[in-house]
């Protein structure tokens, strides 16, 4: 990779009379080999379009950009625009666009097809930007992001592991667990390390689009109540009696005593086509 230099973000943010600001959960990646893989695990060809969600400092933006051929980067910190100007100054195929990711849709931000996203992005707010991108009309092709190492490992979980979250992003695409970044690559430092999970987005989701719907309604009921049956969770959740929510299991071969975190995403497509079609 070309030799870029390395960025001293609490020298900088110093410069600009700045400071890493908590509530929009900044934490910039500076170190020079935890970029290098997260633009490498991104897998971007010379003719690719990026999106990246935190421009931050601009320390991961420079390193996507030298193999990309336009990098959209969305940052909602204006106050970081007289630090930009400078550092991304000599990137010319890097276009930055000030606001919320999760008010602007992916379409209106001109991406070409077949899109990337690569990005650190906030703690608070991983949930939310993976569901945002995961729904959009104009879905990437693939999602490479530094979270925090816990709820990496739960995306990737599989039954009797499974949660939310993970059904939520694999009826999408395929995760993996690619690298782990520690907590000392970023400034200020967190609490707890980070990795890189890269999403394979699938060309359809595995779960009809029709029953999509009733697919989130019935895990948000079975994760409802987690420490409960799945009877007794998915009662609770739709408002239904035991028994007809008993009876529903039973159609399809379900335990009802069995657990939501038990589950594969088979399981809970099979559930939703016998919902829809009671």
């Amino acid at each position: 990779m070309k030799d870029i230099p390395v960025l001293n973000p609490q020298a900088i943010l110093r410069q600009y009379g700045l400071r890493a600001d908590r509530r929009l959960g900044q934490n910039f990646l500076h170190d020079k080999d935890s970029l290098e893989k997260v633009a490498l695990r991104a897998g971007i060809q010379k003719d690719d379009g990026v999106l990246e969600i935190g421009t931050g400092l601009g320390s991961l933006t420079r390193y996507l950009s030298i193999y990309a051929h336009e990098v959209v980067t969305v940052e909602l910190d204006g106050k970081l625009d007289k630090v930009l100007r400078v550092v991304l100054q000599p990137y010319e195929n890097v276009r930055i666009i000030y606001g919320d990711i999760l008010r602007l849709s992916p379409s209106e931000l001109k991406l070409p097809p077949d899109y990337i996203v690569a990005a650190n992005i906030p703690y608070n707010i991983t949930s939310a930007i993976i569901r945002h991108l995961l729904e959009s009309q104009a879905k990437p092709r693939r999602i490479v992001l530094t979270i925090q190492k816990e709820v990496a490992e739960r995306i990737c979980s599989s039954p009797p592991d499974m949660s939310l979250l993970s059904l939520s992003v694999q009826v999408y695409g395929l995760p993996t667990m690619e690298d782990l970044i520690p907590a000392e690559a970023f400034y200020p430092v967190p609490r707890v390390d980070s990795a890189v999970v890269r999403i394979e987005i699938y060309p359809e989701s595995r779960i009809s689009n029709s029953l999509l719907p009733v697919f989130f309604k019935l895990i948000k009921a079975g994760f409802g109540q987690k420490r409960k049956t799945l009877r007794n969770a998915l009662s609770a959740g739709l408002k239904s009696s035991t028994l007809e929510v008993e009876t529903l299991l039973n159609q399809v071969g379900l335990d009802p005593q069995r657990r939501a975190e038990t589950l594969s995403l088979e399981e809970w497509g099979n559930l939703a086509d016998s919902f829809a079609n009671q």
